[in-house]
């Protein structure tokens, strides 16, 4: 795929390519540990629902106020609800459920294993063979995952089992959605494609939250109202839009290694807030698995 920017216009726009990435990251990365704290006053399937229905809305409203359609051929029908169950509907369910389990921090670096399962499953959907760098990153991954698990303890990790494994089924269904996208694209422009995924997505969580959980909005905090919020419209209206802007200013291959510093960020700000650890264990968990997924992207 060829850079859409000319050159002579890339070396003018590129400071503000790397500045969308950057707000994308920081609002992404800083959304672990506001849901991590949201979860403490708000049952999971309900806060992961409904925000994510109101931050689809305000997408559509952003894409008709762009003057772009939201209408969906007949024939995206199918492929919009399979990425919108593997990338919404299951990341939602699966990683809100995790953070009942798992710091913060260790769930975004569990999470953030996507593209090292996305080149695992290439394999079979694409005919993408494994190359030696990513069997490599497979490695080192899977080395930074022991190091989370077994970092306090084998009681400790046992405990943690089932945030482990809801955490890990997440990012590979997220993993597969990414490479399905590829199969079966959608050919629709981003924003309205976004809104309708995660409108769909999060719709089913949002109705089974609200049916199966108890909410009770009176013990919701001041701060959690501002986190909410900061859930709402930073995370997915101004992080998507950032990003976005990052896509077309940004070669590909740069955009996407820059989402690595989501973890990152995460990780550090699950410190500085929750009070979760970041030892010497835990750095070295970070180390390793981004550098796996860093070289699965590059390879």
């Amino acid at each position: 795929m060829t850079d859409p920017v000319p050159p002579a216009a890339r070396a003018r726009i590129a400071p503000a390519g790397l500045m969308f990435l950057a707000i994308t990251s920081v609002g992404w990365g800083f959304n672990w540990p506001v849901t991590k704290f949201l979860l403490g006053e708000l049952p999971p399937l309900t806060l992961r629902g409904v925000t994510g229905v109101i931050g689809a809305l305000l997408l559509a409203a952003l894409a008709l106020g762009r003057g772009q359609t939201l209408r969906v051929d007949r024939a995206l029908w199918p492929r919009l609800l399979l990425a919108a169950t593997l990338n919404v509907t299951g990341w939602m369910v699966l990683m809100g459920l995790a953070l009942l389990w798992l710091p913060a921090s260790e769930t975004a670096l569990i999470a953030y294993t996507m593209p090292v399962w996305a080149s695992l499953l290439a394999w079979p959907v694409l005919g993408e063979r494994p190359t030696l760098l990513r069997t490599v990153s497979l490695v080192m991954a899977f080395a930074g995952l022991a190091a989370i698990m077994g970092g306090n303890g084998v009681t400790a990790s046992a405990a943690k089992l089932p945030g482990i494994l809801m955490a890990l089924a997440g990012s590979m269904g997220f993993a597969l959605g990414t490479v399905l996208a590829k199969k079966l694209p959608l050919d629709m422009p981003p924003i309205p494609a976004a809104a309708w995924q995660i409108g769909l997505g999060c719709f089913p969580v949002a109705i089974v939250g609200l049916a199966i959980e108890t909410t009770d909005l009176g013990k919701v905090s001041q701060i959690g109202w501002w986190l909410l919020i900061y859930s709402t419209v930073i995370q997915f209206c101004i992080a998507y839009v950032s990003w976005f802007a990052a896509l077309s200013r940004l070669p590909a291959s740069v955009a996407a290694i820059g989402t690595m510093a989501v973890p990152v960020i995460g990780v550090v700000a699950s410190a500085a807030a929750l009070g979760e650890p970041l030892g010497p264990v835990q750095v070295a968990a970070l180390l390793f698995t981004l550098a796996g997924v860093v070289l699965a992207t590059r390879s």
